[in-house]
């Protein structure tokens, strides 16, 4: 495939344009009903006044009048107008380099650090925009960037701090043991910190043709990215990474003087936490490992055509080759027409099946390209973790969804929805997530980190801009795929 072919296909991707939901007939059939309403004069923003706000788009700006246009529920236009632009709003802080070079650091939220995973994910929803956009296209050049400075310090790292120079602001680190250097906010090794850099750099570039930001030292990073995961397969059966925190969570710790469980190496890579920052049961953590076997051909694209690296993008592609292989033998459970993949196992023939909200999870496999959206094992696996064979599915007082341990038992993610809502082509299934998500907000009018299935008045985190974003991101989505369903008035119920 060619690059341009690519990049149209990518950007119809990106912006919910596939044929596959857009012609999806005349009947919606019976959509669930509508929540209770709050009365139109409530609807009042909760954004920032624009003096306030870190940063401004007017493509976003643009965007969020053009899908609110389109959308007859006023609560649910609301909370679109409301989150879409969140990490904007909220989260950015741009700075200049020496030489001219943008720097942007985006915080995840209510906490004063730059999460790896968070900070990509977080602007992923503005890129279709990014090619029209001056101040969008600086702010994305400045986080490749961040990204790459990053993962130079050390490519364990989950957490950065604003002063590469600085210790952690983050007071439960103080403790850990583990090499933390300058710089560093948390030292979590988790393999999807380095995935989701690698598609954030590729997006950018898929959706506006900039090549600006793959500069020699993006390209030195692309390489330790490549030699860590590489490293992490631990072949000879060791690693340098270690981690330790005294605590009384043992989903904050690794066993085994700080190595994690133990593993028989089969050419899979390990990952001592899961994107929620909790400790695997078994290091190889399955969706992170489908997840980077996309990353590492996103980055050998990159190398090869932008970077003209040969040898990096040669070395990426054997990686993924063998990883692909490895996940082939090992990362699922079943047989023929009933084999789902695992979600974590580690190379004895020991496997886990539960799946987390956050993402790479194994329901998000679809959503972040690390599967065909109509793969079969896919839509099996999707189906079984959206089940009670998952024991983090909740379902309780009209509310169901995926949680994890990191927020409890009970508490769904709105995350989850999310994610179910971007990866069905089902307008029942989509409206279904859409109820819930109005009923989770607990008056706020923002996504939380998760709130109890049954009374979503009990939340974590007042401010998650990552499920913000995704929450705007969903609905620009359904904007393209099934404009039908925003444009249904609330109390409508189609027969």
């Amino acid at each position: 495939m060619t690059a341009h072919s690519d990049r149209r296909l990518f950007l119809k991707r990106l912006a919910g344009a596939s044929a596959v939901a857009v012609a999806m007939g005349e009947g919606l059939g019976a959509l669930p009903e509508a929540a209770p309403r709050a009365q139109a004069a409530e609807f009042v923003s909760r954004r920032p006044v624009p003096a306030q706000r870190r940063f401004t788009s007017p493509a976003v700006e643009a965007e969020i009048a053009r899908v609110s246009a389109l959308i007859a529920d006023p609560e649910l236009a609301w909370l679109y107008a409301n989150c879409y632009p969140n990490t904007l709003d909220t989260t950015v802080e741009i700075g200049t380099l020496p030489g001219g070079r943008p720097d942007s650091f985006i915080l995840t939220g209510d906490i004063p650090a730059m999460w790896l995973r968070d900070s990509a994910a977080q602007v992923w929803g503005y890129l279709h925009l990014a090619r029209g956009d001056a101040a969008l296209q600086r702010l994305y050049r400045g986080l490749i960037g961040r990204h790459a400075r990053s993962i130079l310090i050390d490519p364990y790292a989950n957490a950065f701090a604003r002063d590469p120079a600085a210790k952690s602001p983050l007071w439960w680190v103080a403790q850990d043991m583990t090499t933390m250097r300058p710089g560093v906010a948390e030292r979590k090794w988790e393999v999807d910190s380095l995935c989701h850099v690698v598609r954030l750099a590729w997006g950018y570039w898929q959706a506006t043709g900039d090549t600006a930001p793959f500069d020699a030292e993006w390209q030195r990073a692309a390489r330790v990215i490549v030699a860590t995961l590489r490293a992490e397969q631990r072949k000879d059966g060791t690693s340098l990474y270690r981690f330790q925190r005294n605590t009384s969570n043992p989903a904050d710790t690794l066993m085994l003087n700080g190595q994690g469980a133990p593993t028989q190496k089969i050419g899979l890579i390990h990952s001592m936490f899961r994107p929620s920052d909790d400790a695997c049961v078994y290091p190889f953590l399955i969706p992170a490992n489908l997840f980077a076997v996309q990353a590492l051909r996103w980055l050998a694209q990159i190398a090869g055509m932008v970077l003209h690296d040969a040898a990096l993008a040669n070395d990426a592609l054997a990686l993924a080759a063998e990883v692909e292989a490895a996940l082939a033998r090992a990362g699922r459970v079943g047989s023929g027409a009933d084999a789902v993949w695992a979600y974590e196992v580690d190379g004895f023939g020991n496997t886990l099946f539960m799946d987390d909200a956050n993402a790479p999870s194994l329901s998000s496999l679809a959503y972040l390209g690390a599967v065909p959206r109509n793969d079969a094992v896919f839509r099996r696996t999707e189906a079984r973790a959206w089940s009670s064979a998952n024991p983090y599915f909740f379902a309780q007082g009209g509310h169901s969804g995926i949680g994890g341990p990191h927020a409890g038992a009970g508490m769904i993610w709105p995350m989850s929805l999310m994610i179910r809502a971007l990866s069905s082509d089902d307008p029942r299934v989509v409206a279904a997530c859409i109820a819930q998500l109005k009923t989770s907000h607990a008056g706020t009018g923002f996504m939380h980190e998760a709130f109890e299935a049954g009374n979503p008045t009990h939340y974590t985190r007042p401010w998650f801009a990552w499920a913000n974003g995704l929450f705007g991101e969903m609905v620009i989505d359904l904007a393209a795929r099934m404009p039908r369903l925003l444009a249904l008035p609330p109390a409508l119920k189609p027969g």
